[in-house]
C-alpha cells in the first residue's frame, strides 16, 4: 500500500514539472578551456553537444521554424536540402519530431556514419558524385534544387544561399558566446563552409565590440583559396567553394587556409591529450587558432574556437588512429 502511495505522489510531481522537448535543448552548449600551454585563454565551444551533434542544429531549426511561420513550410510537407552531412542530420532530426518527410542530397565523399545517421532519422538519402562546382548539374546542390522544384508542398532551407543561415547564428550563437565570456572574447575562429556560423557570430561580436578579431578557416584546396582551381580535400563541412551572400566578408578579418594534413593531425591531439573527440573542421579550427595564438597573442587575449561536430561521425575514416 505504501509503495502505491509513493508512486502516486511521484507521478503527481512529475505531471507538474515541465519537461522540455529535444528541440528546446538546442543551444547553451559548453564553452571549455583547452590547455594548449599558450599565453592566451583558449576556449572551445562544444557545438557537438547539441541535439543532432552539430552546430547546424541551430541554423536548421531557425530556418525550418521561420518557414513554418511565413507559410513556406506547411503541415505534411517535405523538407529538401543539400548537405555535407550535419545540416542534413539536423533537418532529418527536426523533420522526425515535427512530422515532415525529409530528402537530403549528399556528395559521395561524406562518411558512412553520416549517411547512417540520416537514414536512422528516416530521411531519404540521394547520393551524388563529387564535383568541383556547386552549380555542376551532377552535384548534390543542383540535385536538391531539382527535387525541391518537382516535389509539391516542399521547402528547401538552402543553407548555402539562405541569409537566415547566418542570421540564426547572429541571433543565437553570438550572444551565447558573448555572455559565456562575459564580453571578454578577443578572437573568434570558425570553419567556413556556407559561411553562416563565422559570419553570423562575427557580425554579433563586432556589434558588441568592433575590436574583436574574426577568423574564417578555409580548406587549402578550396575554390577560393586556389583562385578558382579547386582540388579534392578530405575535411568535410569546410571549404569556400562558391560565391554566396551568406559569407559576410565585412565582418571577417582574415581567411586562413588549412591543409587536410594539419587539420587531421590535430584530431589525435584533441582526443588523446584533451579528451575531446571532435570532427574534422574542429581540427582545422584548433590548429589555425593554435598557430595564430602562439605567434601573435598574449595573456590578455581570449580565443573562442567553434568545435562544430562530433568525431563519432568520422571513425570509419581512421583519422584518430
Amino acid at each position: 500500500m505504501q509503495q502505491k502511495e509513493t508512486t502516486s505522489i511521484t507521478s503527481h510531481k512529475l505531471q507538474k514539472k515541465e519537461f522540455k522537448s529535444v528541440l528546446q535543448y538546442i543551444g547553451n552548449t559548453p564553452l571549455v578551456k583547452i590547455n594548449f600551454d599558450l599565453a592566451p585563454t583558449m576556449l572551445a565551444k562544444l557545438e557537438y553537444t547539441n541535439p543532432g551533434e552539430s552546430v547546424k542544429a541551430r541554423s536548421a531549426l531557425y530556418m525550418v521554424e521561420e518557414a513554418e511561420r511565413n507559410g513556406t513550410l506547411k503541415p505534411g510537407g517535405t523538407i529538401v536540402d543539400a548537405s555535407s552531412g550535419n545540416q542534413g542530420a539536423a533537418v532529418a532530426m527536426i523533420g522526425a519530431i515535427k512530422g515532415y518527410k525529409v530528402i537530403i542530397t549528399i556528395a559521395e565523399k561524406i562518411s558512412r556514419e553520416k549517411v547512417q545517421v540520416l537514414k536512422a532519422f528516416g530521411a531519404e538519402v540521394v547520393t551524388c558524385p563529387c564535383t568541383d562546382r556547386i552549380d555542376d548539374p551532377d552535384g548534390y546542390h543542383t540535385r536538391a534544387v531539382e527535387i525541391h522544384k518537382n516535389t509539391p508542398n516542399s521547402f528547401m532551407p538552402n543553407q548555402y544561399f539562405n541569409l537566415s543561415n547566418s542570421k540564426a547564428h547572429e541571433t543565437l550563437l553570438g550572444p551565447e558566446i558573448w555572455q559565456q565570456t562575459n564580453g571578454m572574447v578577443t578572437h573568434f575562429f570558425a570553419a567556413a563552409g556556407t559561411g553562416g556560423t563565422v559570419s553570423g557570430v562575427g557580425r554579433y561580436l563586432k556589434k558588441m565590440n568592433p575590436n574583436v578579431k574574426v577568423f574564417a578557416l578555409d580548406a587549402a584546396n578550396s575554390w577560393r583559396t586556389t583562385n578558382g582551381n579547386p582540388k579534392p580535400y578530405k575535411v568535410e563541412g569546410m571549404g569556400i567553394d562558391f560565391e554566396t551572400p551568406v559569407l559576410d566578408l565585412s565582418v571577417i578579418d582574415e581567411i586562413i587556409p588549412v591543409t587536410d594534413e594539419s587539420a587531421l593531425s590535430m584530431l589525435k591531439i584533441l582526443a588523446r591529450t584533451h579528451g575531446i573527440l571532435a570532427g574534422t573542421t574542429s581540427g582545422a579550427v584548433a590548429t589555425a587558432a593554435y598557430d595564430y595564438a602562439k605567434r601573435n597573442l598574449s595573456t590578455n587575449d581570449v580565443v573562442v574556437m567553434i568545435f562544430g561536430d562530433h568525431g563519432r561521425a568520422y571513425l570509419s575514416k581512421n583519422y584518430y588512429g
